[in-house]
């Protein structure tokens, strides 16, 4: 096969149009059209993007008698470990080949596939779409190691709504979680539900809280304790009275700023 042969082919087979791989090498569709037709060949620079594209070689690319895409000749015989570890390469090369979308919303492809991606679905290795998905993630729904969006996963991640290892936002779950609403193993937040809680209002197995705290040890203006309780202003150990709840809702609702209401209110609903 001649390289204008191979070409077309590698390119029909990773479903590209001629304008797509011209617009990810950076060159006109006519010059795409003129190697396809064996009338052009492309500079070495753009050889080598072509070859890492596609996940071949050069000399498969350029030798009309290289049928093997790696450039080197199987073995007969069965998966050699190296012959599994190229395998292996080339499915994730695969995975991560360039793809776009000629259909576009809100000016956007509708997906893009690509170590750099950029569409209303986005896969790479860093990612940034409407929904989004990479090493470096951002979107408005966004996944990846680092993940930055209004609904947020990843290792360490922020957003409105944030899931991760490291998790910040305005709710936030994870090991470590900071956020206005916040559960986690470590929690800090204004209302805080973890292992070690620390907030204006918190629960957990060790709390702390400005205003008031539940846990197996609490400490707190209002501390409701099943081993220790420690607080300033009242102190509970064990299952709370009727009248227990009605003493803590009235000294809530005294003291509490009235910028921290909606969190006194979840409070008073937990305890109730």
């Amino acid at each position: 096969m001649t390289f204008g042969e191979k070409l077309s082919r590698l390119r029909k087979e990773n479903n590209y149009t001629q304008e797509q791989l011209a617009d990810i090498l950076a060159v006109s569709r006519q010059s795409v059209s003129k190697w396809e037709s064996d009338l052009a060949y492309p500079e070495t620079e753009k050889l080598i993007r072509l070859a890492k594209l596609f996940d071949c070689s050069t000399d498969y690319l350029l030798k009309e008698d290289c049928d093997n895409k790696n450039g080197y000749a199987r073995k007969a015989e069965g998966n050699s470990p190296t012959t599994i570890s190229v395998t292996a390469k080339g499915l994730l090369a695969s995975l991560m080949r360039e793809r776009k979308s000629e259909k576009m919303i809100f000016g956007m492809p509708l997906y893009h596939i690509g170590k750099n991606a950029r569409g209303f679905f986005a896969l790479g290795c860093k990612a940034r779409g409407f929904f989004s998905i990479g090493l470096m993630s951002r979107g408005i729904f966004s996944m990846g190691l680092l993940s930055l969006g209004v609904v947020s996963i990843g290792l360490l991640s922020l957003g409105l709504l944030s899931a991760g290892i490291l998790s910040v936002g305005i709710v936030a779950a994870g090991s470590i979680a900071l956020g206005l609403l916040s559960a986690g193993a470590i929690s800090i937040g204004v209302i805080s539900f973890g292992a070690l809680s620390v907030g204006e209002f918190s629960v957990g197995a060790y709390a702390i809280g400005e205003y008031a705290a539940v846990g197996d040890t609490a400490r707190a203006m209002i501390a409701v304790g099943d081993s220790e309780a420690n607080g300033s202003v009242h102190s509970f150990l064990g299952e709370l009275t009727k009248t227990d709840i009605s003493l803590i809702k009235d000294w809530l609702d005294a003291n509490v700023p009235s910028y921290l209401s909606w969190a006194k209110e979840i409070f008073k609903f937990y305890i109730s």
